[in-house]
């Protein structure tokens, strides 16, 4: 007598159930790359308030202040960025 067919999928769903050479997903930043890069959110955002700041146009925390923050911010981010994350 002939044995009943299976669907191909669910041959496949149990091949792939039974494989366990798979190997874990790495992601390309570390958990400390991803820290800096909030932060450097947080102090670009930091810059911005500063620049708003009150109704004093020429004042030296609008002018020279808040953008070094600002550029600071976007160098912390880029650092993150190219940051290798560390091996173990």
């Amino acid at each position: 007598m002939a044995q009943p067919v299976k669907p191909a999928s669910t041959v496949k769903a149990t091949q792939a159930a039974k494989s366990t050479g798979t190997e874990p997903v790495q992601f390309i930043f570390d958990k400390s790359n991803y820290r800096l890069l909030i932060i450097s959110v947080a102090v670009v955002a930091f810059g911005f308030v500063l620049m708003a700041g009150t109704t004093d146009i020429y004042s030296t925390t609008k002018i020279v202040i808040a953008p070094i923050v600002v550029l600071a911010g976007f160098a912390l981010g880029f650092f993150a960025i190219l940051k290798k994350p560390a091996t173990n």
